[in-house]
């Protein structure tokens, strides 16, 4: 499967301010790229990248005053397959952890272990010993207590937040469902990248990025999504976390007003051939 993927994101500073990007491909995909997904930048100004502690591409850039523009269009291949799973993974006790993924046990900004430790135990803890029947129960756990809508998102929200409000988006489910498998001793981390409607009905919201978390269990780091809750086709990761805040697709010292933002994610079909898709002016377009 051929899959289109890209951005085009605007935003205004009043004056210049360093930037910090994170919107490429995560390099565990880089090879599935027909073409590098590097940010064309408008106007041009001189840029740089680095791999972050977590393994994932950031851009550093200092961003004059007035409009700057990123954008990237490019075409990755994907097995076509959906999420894989194995209902038999293992729970690993803590001391047969391998050392890089006991920082995933850790409380973070958005994931209060210690706040929703209690509640986790109490709803999970009398659950078979088996990792994927507790990250699973989670999930469900997850998808039923919170209400989906865009019109609840706040960038603060924690997942103890997540838990009494129960509204919030992809981000705030995937936050709730990583604080509760901490707390239940299983390293589980952030993930944020492209997912498009690719065998599902199409989603009437303008597309965004998609956020969803990982599990460390029977020897693997193990793909979940407690917001859709079924494995999904197209799944695209862009960068790896403790949770949002390591993952931001930006980061600015100083004011940074988002303009215009754009997001596109589609199966292309069989035989056809791709076209550039066109750049259109959107300095000073108020954000969609």
């Amino acid at each position: 499967m051929r899959i289109r993927i890209g951005y085009d994101i605007t935003y205004i500073c009043p004056r210049p301010t360093p930037m910090i990007l994170t919107l490429n491909v995560h390099p565990s995909r880089a090879r599935d790229l027909e073409t590098p997904d590097y940010p064309t930048v408008y106007p041009m100004v001189p840029h740089s990248t680095y791999v972050d502690g977590f393994g994932n591409v950031c851009t550093r850039i200092v961003a004059p005053k007035g409009p700057i523009r990123f954008r990237a269009d490019t075409v990755v291949h994907d097995s076509g397959l959906p999420d894989p799973y194995d209902r038999s993974a293992a729970l690993h006790s803590i001391h047969d952890l391998p050392e890089d993924t006991l920082v995933y046990l850790l409380g973070s900004r958005y994931c209060e272990t210690d706040r929703l430790s209690q509640i986790a135990w109490n709803l999970f803890g009398q659950l078979p010993e088996n990792g994927f029947t507790r990250v699973q129960a989670i999930c469900d756990f997850v998808h039923k207590h919170l209400t989906f809508g865009y019109k609840y998102a706040r960038s603060t929200r924690s997942a103890y937040e997540a838990y009494n409000e129960r509204v919030g988006v992809c981000r705030d489910f995937a936050h709730l469902a990583v604080a509760l498998t901490r707390c239940m001793n299983i390293p589980a981390r952030y993930c944020t990248g492209y997912l498009g409607d690719i065998g599902v009905p199409v989603d009437p919201d303008p597309m965004d990025f998609s956020g969803w978390f990982e599990a460390y269990i029977g020897g693997q780091w193990v793909t979940f999504d407690a917001r859709h809750n079924t494995p999904r086709i197209g799944r695209v990761l862009i960068a790896r976390g403790r949770d949002a805040s390591d993952v931001a697709i930006s980061t600015s010292y100083g004011q940074a007003w988002l303009s215009h933002f754009q997001v596109w994610t589609m199966e292309i079909p069989r035989g056809e051939v791709t076209v550039p898709i066109p750049a259109q002016p959107v300095f000073g377009r108020p954000a969609v």
